[in-house]
């Protein structure tokens, strides 16, 4: 049928023989509980073959995209996936840059903008002509000079990149446009009480150490200077010190001997400094983000006092427009920037509007598609990588609204992540909207407001892994709601409910922050009782992750650890003698490796190489059960399981190793089993299917066991990092916290811990962080999660709306709609 999506017998994954009929140009929601088999029937098996398909319509050469396991799909559009994972972590990415809003702020700035004059300091207009020709020629650098039409001193004129913080012309040369400086944290390379010969420097190799040991006796040689390896750095003089940490041609070194040259050979010790070596390298490579995340902890990042974190020069920053500079622009939240657009009619003068026009308009579509999907809150100076997956998830989308396609096939991996209840609604329409193009719109869901906007719903399941992968329900909402085995269903009908308050009473000992003012937070003092479970509320942008991780997590790192990054604004913080640790539990991935997983994370993984090196009767050791490491892994993947094609004019593709076949190990270590599983296997083996397997193993059970508490039951042990969702790596660190014994009261702090779970996983994890209360800790969740907050003892709402017109204490206490356990 034409107007149908028809699928056959789809056995990717946990997916039992699925046969299935969607209908075409309606919306579309695939729910179930969390591994249930959704993502794999919307993005790995119709998404996927969606694309196939279509590059094989263009003729294109598609052998190495392989065919999901799947009979036949009939029916299928073209596909566009809309998934939770950030591409650009540059942080030279922004929100205007990835929107290209920025980029038409730039060119409404050099077309009309006003720039001081420096001889008499008065406004000089942009001629007739340079704002005509800019129109054709985009630049880097002025090529023109503007008289002042009041002095008539020369002044450059302006092009787009005068504004770009990516382009010499605009960049401020302080931070080359990155708006940050950093600098290394010394004791954070070098332990002060050994020995550079000792193994003071830190993350050097014992070679590196012996050839610098070597530069530095003869860079100390050649200044007619002692340098002993052995003396522990803190002992060294001024200038001996200066050599190690800064180098023979660092102006710190030079000041001791002016009148020397430095070595002129590297035999002659021309010793590069552990400082100056750090920098260099950090950036070279500032670009790269899993170096970024590696060094992090050895650098100190500060804001630019050049440009104030603007990232341009001065000269830039003082052109206006009606008043304002195109950085001041940049900092408005995107819904008062799209009023500050709608008055530039009013506000032109006829010729700035002939020049001003086309460009203002697209501006003004641009932003309204942003605020429509619920990030009116954002601006546009605000780094991508600061950006939740969700937030990332609506950028997107936003972009695709403006595409105008149709016949298309849209998927989204649950767009209402980090949404409050309230936006909800409008991103219900915007999917509407998408649906009334002409498209078919197929959205991985939890939500039960979307589930109740849907044209048809498909429940998968009834579990997760080997106990999903079955259509349990499909049909309207209604249909869905009434079928007595699925669990979706019991939940929009309100068979099941969301987990009930344990009625605490309001503590004696509370954390009181006073003054918090970081970002949008209105100096307000908020009350945070402890050994209670508390959720901090509000609509998206409303100030809840800048009071509880930038203010609380920062402070409490810093009192109870002595490390981290200086908080942000807020008076002071009273209440820490009752808390003995921190643990923040945030979203971000736990490694940006391929080859780090769910069991190497969680430290499953070497007890479980153990356990199949006692089965191989000695002949194997663990070492031969490590993808990671030569000896039982296949060398022609080297244990990736997969090879990169390179492809011309395509990004690179992966492909399963013909030599192991995606095993990642030869065939001497798959020879050796355990409960029937191979080491390959068990890494394919979902954390409940892995549990049946080690329950007689408790190094191997216990960690498994949490996993499966926090509701990753369903997660495969071997799932690469990368692949995990914000929500999918913050419970997977919550779980190897709760393995750690917590000295003392703990205080935990969670970033919407919920993202990804379905209401049933949501009840799972609820009953987790009520047990961390009740054995005396204290967890505080930024959640917007209506079942969390009922089921809290404290809620603290921040609103009334995100960006400028948030951060403000609207309520403090016991949740209104809190739902308690009858008494007994």
């Amino acid at each position: 049928m034409a107007d149908r999506i028809q699928i056959k017998g789809a056995r990717l994954h946990n997916l039992k023989n699925v046969t299935l009929s969607l209908p075409k140009n309606k919306l579309v929601v695939l729910t179930g509980l969390s591994g249930s088999g959704k993502s794999t029937l919307a993005l790995d098996t119709l998404h996927r073959e969606g694309q196939r398909q279509y590059m094989e319509s263009l003729g294109m050469v598609t052998g190495f995209v392989s065919r999901p396991s799947v009979d036949s799909i009939t029916g299928l559009s073209p596909s566009i996936s809309v998934d939770q994972h950030l591409t650009n972590r540059s942080p030279r990415s922004t929100v205007g840059t990835v929107t290209e809003v920025f980029t038409y702020l730039r060119l409404l700035w050099s077309r009309i903008g006003v720039r001081p004059c420096p001889g008499c300091g008065k406004g000089v207009p942009p001629s007739h002509e340079s704002a005509a020709a800019a129109y054709e020629d985009e630049g880097d650098e002025p090529r023109e000079v503007v008289p002042c039409p009041h002095c008539g001193t020369g002044v450059p004129g302006l092009v787009m990149g005068s504004f770009s913080f990516n382009k010499p012309a605009g960049a401020c040369p302080g931070c080359t446009g990155l708006g940050e400086v950093f600098r290394a944290e010394v004791p954070r390379l070098v332990d002060g009480g050994l020995g550079v010969a000792a193994g003071a420097v830190l993350g050097w190799h014992p070679k590196a150490t012996e050839r610098n040991v070597q530069l530095l006796g003869a860079a100390a040689t050649h200044y007619g200077l002692d340098f002993d390896a052995s003396v522990p750095v803190d002992e060294l003089d001024t200038a001996q010190r200066d050599l190690l940490l800064y180098g023979v041609e660092s102006p710190e070194f030079r000041r001791h001997f002016p009148g020397v040259e430095p070595p002129a050979t590297v035999t002659a010790g021309r010793f590069e400094g552990v400082v100056t070596a750090l920098m260099r390298r950090y950036a070279e490579r500032i670009e790269d983000a899993e170096y970024r995340e590696k060094t992090e902890r050895l650098m100190v990042k500060e804001e630019c006092g050049a440009c104030a974190g603007t990232r341009l020069r001065p000269e830039s920053r003082a052109v206006t427009v009606h008043g304002l500079s195109i950085t001041d622009a940049a900092r408005l939240p995107l819904d008062e920037l799209a009023g500050w657009l709608g008055g530039v009619r009013e506000r032109a003068t006829g010729d700035e509007w002939l020049f001003a026009e086309p460009v203002v308009a697209d501006l003004q579509e641009r932003v309204r598609r942003l605020v429509d999907v619920g990030v009116g809150y954002l601006t546009l100076d605000q780094a991508t990588p600061s950006l939740s997956a969700g937030e990332a998830q609506r950028l997107r989308l936003a972009a695709l609204l403006g595409s105008g396609l149709t016949g298309v096939l849209y998927v989204l991996d649950e767009p209402t992540i980090g949404l409050h209840s309230s936006d909800t609604a409008r991103l219900i329409g915007v999917l509407r909207g998408l649906r009334d193009l002409g498209n078919t719109v197929l959205v991985i869901e939890h939500d039960l407001d979307v589930l109740r906007a849907a044209d048809h719903v498909v429940d998968i399941g009834p579990g997760a892994g080997r106990d999903g992968g079955r259509v349990v329900a499909e049909g309207t909402p209604a249909q869905v709601a009434a079928v007595e085995g699925s669990v979706s269903g019991a939940y929009l009908a309100g068979r099941l409910r969301a987990p009930i308050s344990r009625g605490r009473d309001d503590a004696d000992r509370a954390l009181t922050i006073r003054g918090a003012r970081a970002h949008n937070l209105k100096g307000i003092d908020v009350r945070i009782p402890l050994g209670r479970l508390v959720t901090v509320a509000g609509p998206s942008g409303s100030g809840k992750s800048s009071l509880v991780l930038d203010i609380l997590g920062r402070a409490a790192r810093r009192r109870l650890h002595g490390a981290g990054e200086a908080p942000a604004e807020h008076d002071g913080i009273d209440g820490w003698e009752a808390l003995g640790k921190v643990v923040v539990i945030d979203q971000e991935p736990i490694s940006r490796m391929p080859r780090s997983n769910a069991a190497t994370y969680s430290d499953a993984f070497g007890p479980i190489r153990e356990v199949f090196a006692g089965r191989s009767g000695g002949a194997l050791t663990p070492g031969h059960f490590s993808f990671n490491v030569p000896g039982g892994r296949c060398e022609r993947c080297e244990g990736a399981g997969v090879l990169s094609v390179r492809m011309h004019f395509l990004p690179a593709v992966e492909v399963r190793c013909p030599g192991c076949e995606g095993r990642r190990f030869g065939r001497e270590v798959l020879t050796v089993r355990y409960g029937g599983y191979d080491i390959a296997e068990v890494l394919a083996a979902t954390v409940d299917e892995a549990l049946g397997v080690f329950a007689e193993v408790p190094q191997v059970a216990g960690r498994l066991r949490r996993m499966a508490d926090v509701g990753l039951g369903y997660l495969p042990l071997g799932q690469p990092a990368p692949t995990l969702s914000g929500g999918e790596a913050q419970r997977l660190k919550l779980a190897k916290e709760l393995g750690r014994r917590a000295g003392g009261s703990c205080l935990y702090l969670l970033d919407e811990p919920t993202t990804g779970l379905h209401a049933a996983d949501t009840s799972r994890l609820v009953d987790v962080l009520q047990r961390l209360v009740d054995a005396g800790h204290s967890v505080v969740t930024i959640e917007h999660n209506e079942d969390v907050i009922a089921a809290s003892d404290w809620l603290v709402e921040l609103g009334p709306a995100g960006g400028a017109a948030g951060g403000a204490l609207l309520a403090e206490g016991p949740p209104p709609n809190a739902r308690q356990a009858p008494p007994r």
